[in-house]
């Protein structure tokens, strides 16, 4: 990334900077009476790929996307637990973690924006806090407006504040290992996703929902610190520039990646926030028992998190996201033959494994279609701000086809299994946008 600003040509004019004025000290010196144009910096070399300092980003982004995805991919145990205990209708509990998900993709446009503007510590800083402060105040709320302000707006205004600009470093630091890297970090998602549903599951019935949240609150409270110390940009800022790059959208490839996330991310978050209820409603099962459908979707994605990634450096991303996308669509399908436990756990496992999958090269793949990679933080930050709207009417667009079923959840798997349909076929014509429609190409 590199940054305009004037140059001086030696020590003379090195001296005669540190006398003139700020105004002055803007002006180039002319050479052989003629005014040369500004020039920038030598850029900088290649990214590192590897080292004490890159790994680290990894880590702590994997930090970042456990608090925040990890976090959010469990509502679904909260969900659970919402229904059985709030006279609201599934539909609408539904509408606290849609928001949750939605801030925290919409506000990825601006604090990916900060990133490229040098902001990256301040931002993720007031984020951090913000989901922090909004999880020990979920933890006094016992009514659904309070967990909507506390578990759906201040929780998902601090996730979408720190999670973009520090998953846009980690691309930085990475060039051929670019997608292992942030698979690695992508892991926490899959991590995060076992921890919360199984801190949920158990503390609930021991000490109550208030200590459960505020242990939680702990977890988050220690990691995000953790990583606020260690998460460092490595490119200079780019101060100039606006919040959206609208030249993105005149690129098809740009239309069509943003396309096909939209319909996976409407789908997705269908599963993930109702299969425990399924669970609950359908099969008999207790609230522990559904509680640990949420916890075997994101643990068996997982193994799907290192081995696609290593997939995508060897084979190109957009293939390998391709694929994925069609994996999960042909197994969104298959919960329509689900009627017994057996059943609902080898869908739970296998829509993990699949979603995991098309989740771990997310970022990798708009990083992988920006040409300028000093505006990798703008445009992730506008894919994701693009992804919040399938996230928050997703959720409750299933319900309300739930409610109008009379409770049959044939509706909106039927639903949700179209929308990924859409969604993977968008993702092959971003993939054919690239490289046409050559199989053996690596893109």
């Amino acid at each position: 990334m590199a940054v305009s600003v004037e140059s001086c040509d030696g020590p003379e004019d090195q001296l005669r900077s540190q006398d003139l004025s700020s105004i002055e000290a803007q002006t180039e010196k002319p050479d052989n009476d003629l005014q040369r144009p500004a020039q920038s910096p030598p850029p900088l070399g290649p990214p590192p790929d590897g080292g004490l300092t890159a790994w680290t980003q990894v880590a702590m982004g994997w930090l970042i996307i456990f608090t925040a995805w990890g976090y959010v991919n469990s509502f679904g145990s909260f969900q659970t637990y919402y229904t059985s205990t709030l006279p609201h209708t599934p539909s609408e509990i539904s509408w606290i973690g849609s928001i949750q998900t939605w801030l925290t993709f919409f506000l990825s446009a601006v604090s990916g924006r900060l990133l490229d503007a040098g902001y990256f510590l301040p931002t993720v800083i007031v984020g951090s806090l913000c989901q922090v402060v909004g999880i020990f105040l979920m933890s006094v709320s016992t009514q659904y407006w309070q967990l909507m302000l506390t578990q759906g707006v201040l929780t998902g205004i601090g996730s979408g504040l720190f999670f973009t600009p520090s998953v846009a470093i980690i691309s930085t630091y990475f060039l051929k290992r670019r997608a292992i890297a942030v698979g690695v970090a992508t892991t926490g998602n899959s991590i995060g996703g076992l921890v919360y549903p199984l801190v949920v599951r158990e503390l609930i019935p021991r000490v109550g929902f208030a200590w459960t949240t505020r242990a939680i609150g702990f977890i988050n409270l220690a990691a995000l610190g953790l990583a606020c110390t260690f998460l460092r940009p490595r490119l200079p800022p780019r101060k100039s520039g606006p919040i959206i790059d609208w030249s993105a959208f005149k690129e098809p490839v740009y239309l069509a990646y943003a396309s096909g996330l939209f319909f996976m991310i409407w789908g997705v978050f269908f599963t993930l926030y109702y299969l425990g209820s399924y669970g609950h409603d359908t099969l008999n099962m207790t609230f522990p028992e559904a509680a640990i459908l949420i916890t075997l979707i994101n643990g068996c994605g997982l193994p799907a998190r290192v081995l696609i990634p290593l997939i995508a450096d060897r084979y190109g991303t957009l293939n390998a996201m391709a694929a994925s996308c069609l994996s999960l669509t042909i197994v969104a399908f298959c919960w329509l033959a689900v009627s017994d436990l057996p059943g609902v756990y080898v869908f739970a496992c296998l829509y993990g494994i699949t979603n995991g999958a098309y989740q771990s090269l997310m970022p990798t793949g708009v990083a992988s279609i920006t040409k300028q990679m000093d505006k990798v933080g703008t445009r992730m930050g506008m894919m994701f701000s693009i992804l919040s709207i399938a996230g928050l009417t997703g959720p409750p667009i299933a319900g309300e086809i739930l409610a109008a079923g009379s409770g049959s959840y044939t509706g909106p798997i039927i639903w949700a299994a179209v929308a990924s349909v859409l969604g993977s076929m968008s993702m092959v014509v971003a993939r054919g946008f690239v490289g046409g429609w050559k199989l053996h190409v690596k893109l």
